[in-house]
């Protein structure tokens, strides 16, 4: 934080929803794929997002003041280094992200952060009346900008995870939870003798096929539908398990971990990919994160003792933490 006064620096992340929201209205718009080709005005950016010059321009030079975009002469604006961010074809995508995260319905549970701390219960199901889950699957127009986001920030994340660990030693990894399969195509890319199993929801795994068709991979790599709190295929070598755990609470891991046990074959490895909390005054990302969690998923992000502990019960003993180039590790255990 920038030194100054106290109060100063206090207010700037009192008012940091505002921020947040403008962006969301920038990559909603889709400024900075209009930019990509070089600086324009307010006017021609508006007739073609469809917005109205005068209220977009305020929104754009409020932007340029914290540093993500910047406004040159005449009103000209372009993208700056961590604007460039925003691009659909960022090489580190942010702007689905920014997309989902302002959508209304998932806003208005951090506007209900007060009744979650008070009570201990999950204030998306408070103001909603069901799950986020449930949510999403009856208004699919949500759900479908949030499956996109999911796989826009996995896309980093999935080469780093495989460059981080090695995967050479299985001969099937399960992707239990694998979305679109992103993260299993990089694993199949990066170890070409290793067959996968993608396990997700109907929904979602519908549009995996082309992923891993890109990646050159499909051959190796059987799409499953299905829950992962109905079962996952049995004799898996690896067990993955990537951003899937921090949506849930102790229960329901408890019952997904057990149901990876029940199925993995002899000296094989569950993989649990996931932020971990660090010692105190430290990482402010992942226990954010761990309030996104409480007031939308109503899971939580969990520190190493806390692994060890879900491992325990599940029947694996925590056997190795291995970083990654990311935020997040890759947490490993053994069949107790």
């Amino acid at each position: 934080m920038a030194e100054g006064k106290p109060s100063a620096d206090l207010m700037h992340l009192v008012n940091g929803y505002q921020i947040t929201q403008a962006i969301h209205v920038a990559a909603t718009l889709g400024i900075a794929d209009q930019l990509r080709d070089g600086p324009r005005n307010a006017e021609e950016l508006a007739a073609a997002t469809g917005a109205h010059a005068g209220s977009l321009y305020r929104l754009l030079r409020a932007l340029a003041a914290v540093g993500v975009l910047d406004e040159g002469a005449a009103r000209r604006f372009s993208l700056t280094p961590m604007g460039s961010c925003l691009r659909s074809d960022a090489t580190a995508p942010v702007g689905l992200w920014a997309n989902f995260v302002g959508r209304p319905y998932y806003w208005q549970a951090w506007g209900h952060l007060l009744h979650s701390v008070r009570t201990g219960e999950n204030a998306f199901r408070h103001i909603h009346g069901t799950d986020v889950w449930t949510y999403r699957s009856q208004h699919p127009e949500e759900g479908a900008i949030f499956d996109r986001s999911m796989t826009a920030v996995s896309r980093g994340l999935s080469e780093a995870i495989a460059a981080a660990y090695d995967f050479s030693a299985f001969a099937s990894v399960v992707d239990v939870g694998g979305g679109q399969g992103d993260l299993l195509a990089a694993i199949l890319a990066a170890y070409p003798t290793v067959r996968g199993i993608l396990v997700d929801q109907a929904h979602v795994v519908s549009a995996a096929a082309e992923p891993l068709r890109k990646a050159s991979v499909a051959d190796r790599c059987d799409i499953v539908a299905g829950s992962f709190f109905d079962g996952v295929p049995k004799n898996g070598n690896a067990y993955v398990l990537c951003r899937v755990l921090h949506n849930w609470d102790d229960a329901a891991v408890g019952t997904i971990l057990r149901l990876c046990r029940g199925a993995i074959a002899p000296r094989g490895k569950l993989l649990v990919v996931e932020r971990i909390i660090a010692p105190p005054n430290q990482a402010p990302e992942a226990k954010f994160g761990d309030l996104n969690m409480m007031v939308a998923a109503g899971g939580q992000e969990r520190d190493r003792q806390e692994f060890a502990a879900l491992f325990a019960d599940a029947g694996f003993r925590l056997s190795a933490v291995v970083a990654t180039a990311t935020q997040y590790s890759v947490i490993e255990g053994v069949p107790a």
